[in-house]
């Protein structure tokens, strides 16, 4: 009896290995959104940097905080930290032409 359970009911000749699906086969797998919030997040940043507007900055940087955390570990770090860079500069600017504390938009 004690022999039995030591081996256990597994049948290991059945044991598959799962492997994700790739992308190429199915293109509808893939998350648009990382790069859906990187053009935004460039959008929003280039409207803080050209137009002065702080909310605009922040947004962008929203934008890229999120484009960061759903995007894949493949895929290219200059570009990452280009789009981080964007928006942390329209802020910085923003704030450098302005000091005043951020109106509200509306």
């Amino acid at each position: 009896m004690s022999a039995n359970n030591m081996s256990g009911p597994q049948r290991v000749n059945k044991i598959i290995r799962y492997k994700p699906p790739s992308t190429e086969a199915n293109p509808t797998l893939e998350d648009p959104t990382p790069d859906y919030m990187n053009l935004l997040g460039m959008i929003f940043s280039m409207c803080g940097l050209m137009l002065k507007l702080k909310w605009c900055a922040w947004i962008a940087v929203y934008c890229s905080f999120i484009s960061f955390a759903n995007s894949r570990s493949s895929e290219d770090t200059k570009q990452m930290m280009s789009s981080f860079m964007l928006p942390i500069s329209a802020v910085v600017m923003s704030y450098l032409q302005n000091p005043q504390p951020m109106s509200p938009p509306w």
